[in-house]
């Protein structure tokens, strides 16, 4: 006879390992217990050699599905030892034990469980003592991260606690061969949460605590979404404001009342037949619609659903139901011909999704946007939105928002050498945002424990919710940061904080440029899991909106040479003046007027229609703003670039939400390639990607305020006269000789710095960056709008020359600096057609494309860069240090 004593790492309490570990020992023969702890799963098993190989053998190959082992520990207890420690005794048979609290908290929470195909056939089973029960669930399902107060995770640490089970559902917990033994939110009508129902103009809320009464509620909710109301509905992580999405009227009313105009909706159908039905479904997708998650997954539209859902959009965000209460309710729609509901986040606009009955109550049925409440009685714990996932061209799935079902299961970032770094705090970007904490492990790399999806921290309220999840990672993983990583913008709110606090607390600060941050995600991602050693340089394309410089102006639509320690900016768009800051973030329009002013296009004929729309007062506003400096920061933003042209073309006018006007325009060249012209249209643009003009700029000023030569650009005389400054057709073939002629410049200036220095041309000091100026090719855009070409058609001639102009530059940089791999990030790559040409074009030219999966490629992703940069640079530090 031989004992051991087994530690499990990962993700094993929550997802049914005690009693699989009880039932596997059971049936190999081996005595001992099972218990939970801080740091995992603790076991300590006798019997024959055989019987334990055949012990470890089921624990390493058949764990629960829902589990994910990091680790297996196996240690030989030599007969002295005597009895177990903690005094356990080694008896005969195999038992669960009390959970161990003292040993530190270093295991991982599952996310939350879509319902399992038992329960869910439980649920609809008239025989089944839990049919109807909206809150049904077992060890393979049901609610975790959201219900947790603190680990181990036992009953008395969730919000379950406040439901003694009775008689019946306490034999199942205890007895280990039933579905739910150790299931802690274990429940039935008898002991369990109930749902509530209260309506406007009602007096009291009515509770569901029998199942008459519950199915009279979601027989009422049901009836109220038919009618064309507008219900909150308490999910697992917070609520949903459902209607019914094939009632134009009802999408629109909803649309008044939340202040969302035109940002699509999400829905949830009860069956993927139903999803079919209305969307063009490919396998990938169909597995992540059914898989445990339940994300958000965009897919392509045909028909079904009210136009106003999406718009004229070519995706829709599709769900399944995941919780018992959702199949239920839908399940009743279904009665009444209501086959797919809206479900977007239960919240006022600009502030974090609701997870408090009673606030949700004042704030969304009281405050004019629900005619009801479907609440219930079960505490959230951690306010959650849904993930949203799409699957690119090749069928790999990619996150648009991590959130409920993948946070907080850690990502891994890669080994930084033999020093112990420190636990670091990493607070992400404004927009999209995530923090991160870091915990070291013992072969040198480290998990980054990645939050959920927080939403745009720029209010008070939505800073209190970033609080609100660290100090629950804090306290929930027991990790106090000894460092602290943030965006080097000045005023983003929660690198105010993070300055403040490294201060206060006397520590490190690492602050990380934004655009080297979204491609140290994509690098650390690719060492981490696939193999790349990030010791060795990636040109990395970073295009999205906003992102602070080290320059004093906003970037955007940049190409770097970076490691996760450092970058150099080797290439960018050319810069464009902001007038009004964020006002031309929310009005394209003066994105394309300052781009026409900054190339001195405002006199082409194809600007008429953009100068009509402003009108002259607008105009002369603005020429003021941009002659004198006023409020109107450079930015070199690929985003903006984009927005301005949607605004000549007259896709998007006003931007109702982040990206509104780029998402219209990438519909509108979908729309042209859908309808045949992409072929055609493709071999036509290829011209356009040689006008784009490559050159150096002098200085910084030039850079700032040139044309790409390192020359001053000067608007017309009158900006409004409509009679084109230069008349020839023939203008853009002129401005194509002067790229030809700076062509060697060009590749020249993408050697390594010390070989440019060697250079007595180039004196000591670093070149600036090349600047890609779109000159041309805005010449060639209102040359087609005045020749009255379709929008989407020139939407996707735009698209095709930017996806040449990022693989030539990139590609160039890479060959000149003997590089092989390209990394992918920022928000403009969740535009279909620009990644996927851009990914093909380099890959062309035989480069290796890496691109962020486990994490979104937009800012969603940006703390989890922040952490391995913070992590690179401190290792950096320490080997400095030691020499």
């Amino acid at each position: 006879m031989r004992r051991i004593q087994i530690h499990i790492r990962g993700i094993v309490q929550g997802v049914g390992m005690r009693p699989f570990v009880y039932r596997e020992a059971v049936a190999a023969g081996v005595g001992g217990w099972v218990l939970n702890a801080g740091d995992g799963v603790h076991i300590e098993a006798e019997g024959d050699d055989a019987a334990l190989d055949t012990f470890l053998r089921a624990l390493r190959d058949r764990a629960p599905a829902a589990a994910r082992i990091d680790g297996i520990e196996v240690r030989q207890v030599d007969a002295g030892d005597g009895a177990p420690e903690d005094g356990r005794p080694a008896v005969p048979g195999f038992r669960i034990v009390a959970s161990d609290d003292t040993t530190a908290r270093t295991t991982l929470v599952s996310p939350d469980i879509a319902t399992c195909p038992d329960c869910l056939r439980e649920l609809f089973d008239p025989e089944d003592r839990r049919y109807h029960y909206p809150f049904i669930n077992c060890t393979n399902c049901g609610p975790r991260f959201t219900i947790i107060r603190a680990l181990p995770y036992d009953r008395p640490a969730t919000s379950m606690s406040a439901f003694p089970m009775c008689p019946d559902c306490a034999r199942e917990y205890a007895d280990p061969l039933d579905r739910r033994f150790h299931a802690q939110p274990d429940a039935c009508f008898a002991c369990g949460p109930h749902i509530t129902w209260h309506e406007r103009g009602m007096s009291d809320a009515r509770t569901g605590s029998t199942r008459e009464a519950s199915d009279a509620i979601i027989e009422r909710c049901a009836e109220l979404i038919a009618a064309g109301g507008i219900v909150a509905v308490k999910g697992l992580g917070g609520f949903h404001l459902a209607c019914d999405a094939g009632n134009d009227q009802a999408v629109r009313e909803l649309r008044t009342r939340k202040r969302r105009p035109r940002k699509p909706f999400a829905v949830m159908m009860a069956s993927l037949a139903d999803v079919e039905e209305m969307c063009a479904v490919r396998d990938a997708e169909r597995e992540l619609l059914q898989g445990s998650v339940r994300p958000i997954v965009l897919v392509r539209h045909v028909a079904g659903c009210a136009p106003s859902v999406a718009f004229d959009l070519p995706e829709l965000g599709v769900m399944l139901p995941y919780t018992p209460l959702q199949h239920l309710l839908l399940a009743a729609c279904a009665r009444r011909g209501v086959r797919a509901l809206v479900m977007t986040s239960g919240n006022v606009s600009g502030e974090p999704i609701e997870t408090d009955d009673a606030r949700a109550w004042e704030r969304l049925v009281e405050g004019g946007i629900a005619d009801a409440l479907l609440g219930n009685d079960r505490a959230i714990l951690a306010r959650y939105d849904d993930s949203v996932a799409r699957v690119d061209a090749r069928g790999a799935a990619r996150l648009v928002r991590r959130a409920r079902g993948y946070a907080p299961q850690p990502l891994t970032l890669p080994t930084c050498g033999d020093d112990a770094l420190p636990t670091i705090l990493v607070c992400g970007a404004e927009q999209k945002a995530t923090l991160a904490l870091t915990r070291e492990q013992a072969d040198g790399a480290a998990l980054c424990f990645l939050s959920q999806h927080i939403g745009d921290v720029e209010h008070a309220s939505s800073l209190a919710a970033w609080h609100e999840a660290r100090e629950r990672m804090e306290g929930l993983f027991d990790l106090a940061p000894r460092a602290l990583a943030c965006d080097r913008h000045p005023t983003y709110l929660t690198a105010r904080w993070a300055r403040d606090e490294a201060q206060r607390l006397g520590v490190p600060l690492i602050e990380v440029q934004h655009h080297h941050a979204h491609i140290a995600a994509a690098i650390a991602e690719a060492a981490a899991y696939d193999g790349l050693d990030a010791r060795e340089p990636v040109v990395g394309i970073a295009f999205d909106g906003t992102g602070a410089g080290t320059d004093g102006t906003v970037w955007g639509g940049e190409f770097l040479v970076a490691t996760l320690t450092g970058f150099e900016r080797a290439a960018h768009l050319a810069t464009m003046p902001l007038p009004g800051g964020a006002a031309a973030i929310r009005d394209p329009r003066r994105c394309a007027y300052a781009l026409l002013w900054q190339h001195n296009l405002l006199g082409h004929p194809g600007a008429a229609r953009l100068l009509d729309s402003l009108g002259g007062g607008a105009a002369s506003i603005m020429d003021t703003m941009l002659e004198r400096g006023i409020n109107s920061p450079l930015t070199s933003s690929m985003g903006r670039f984009l927005d301005a042209c949607a605004a000549l073309l007259g896709i998007c006018e006003r931007a109702s939400y982040d990206g509104e006007p780029a998402i219209e325009l990438e519909a509108a060249a979908v729309r042209a390639a859908d309808a045949g012209a992409g072929q055609e249209f493709r071999d036509a643009s290829r011209k356009l990607v040689a006008k784009f003009r490559y050159a150096r700029c002098g200085t910084a000023s030039e850079a700032a305020r040139g044309n790409g030569e390192g020359q001053q650009l000067k608007k017309p005389q009158d900006s409004r006269d409509r009679a084109r400054a230069d008349t020839s057709p023939e203008r853009p073939n002129a401005d194509s000789k002067a790229a030809e002629s700076c062509i060697s410049e060009f590749h020249h200036h993408f050697l390594p710095p010390e070989e440019k220095n060697r250079d007595a041309r180039y004196g000591e000091a670093q070149l600036a960056p090349v600047v890609i100026d779109p000159t041309p090719l805005l010449t060639a855009l209102l040359d087609g709008i005045a020749a009255g070409e379709r929008a989407e058609v020139l939407a996707l001639r735009v698209h095709d020359a930017i996806a040449r102009m990022a693989a030539e530059v990139a590609s160039t940089i890479a060959r000149v600096r003997g590089i092989t791999t390209v990394a992918l990030g920022g928000g403009v790559f969740m535009n279909r057609l620009l990644f996927e040409q851009t990914r093909s074009l380099l890959e062309a030219e035989s480069l290796q494309v890496i691109v962020p999966q486990r994490i979104p490629i937009n800012d969603g992703g940006i703390a989890y860069g922040q952490a391995a940069v913070a992590r690179a640079r401190l290792a950096a530090q320490c080997g400095e240090a030691s020499v």
